[in-house]
């Protein structure tokens, strides 16, 4: 099966700032960039392992899922909001969380951890196709769908989550 998934991630995991992401609210109010993090890296892990890909791919594409949404900001936070306010017209649109996201998160994990370029290539595209940058390697691709596939399944709990709550208000009332 490979290298273990907590061999290839335990130094990211401990990292003070990566711990930091567990306070960031991500995709519903249960769930923080943290959670999305760590259960992108293992859909990501799951993937590589069962593609047959080398060790070294393998752990990889995982630490570059781990790191995939390590922007370091709350992006529903109303001072996040106020800095796109010196945008205006498409500008605005281009410089929305989800766009530059990527990027934003290629950088800083770059600043911490040492990354190959093909990693922070994947985690700068892994937003496709809303992101400036196109997947085109396989640690791009890899995570970009296991992304979509963990974003999927937490969207649809939430909205679950909230029909759920208004089917039952309407019930009771």
């Amino acid at each position: 099966m490979g290298p273990s998934f907590s061999a290839a991630t335990e130094d990211i995991l401990a990292h003070p700032l990566f711990q930091d992401t567990r306070r960031l609210k991500h995709h519903g109010a249960d769930n923080s960039v943290y959670d999305h993090s760590v259960a992108t890296a293992r859909t990501a892990y799951h993937m590589a392992c069962a593609l047959g890909l080398s060790d070294a791919d393998v752990i990889s594409i995982t630490r570059a899922a781990l790191l995939h949404d390590f922007f370091g900001y709350d992006w529903h936070d109303e001072s996040y909001r106020r800095s796109l306010r010196r945008y205006r017209g498409i500008r605005r649109l281009t410089h929305m969380h989800a766009f530059m996201h990527g990027l934003t998160a290629a950088r800083r994990a770059s600043r911490y951890f040492a990354l190959s370029d093909r990693q922070c290539d994947a985690i700068a595209a892994h937003m496709f196709p809303l992101s400036p940058v196109l997947p085109r390697t396989r640690e791009a691709w890899i995570l970009t769908a296991a992304d979509k596939v963990v974003a999927s399944r937490e969207m649809s709990q939430c909205v679950y989550l909230t029909m759920r709550r208004l089917f039952r208000r309407a019930l009771a009332g």
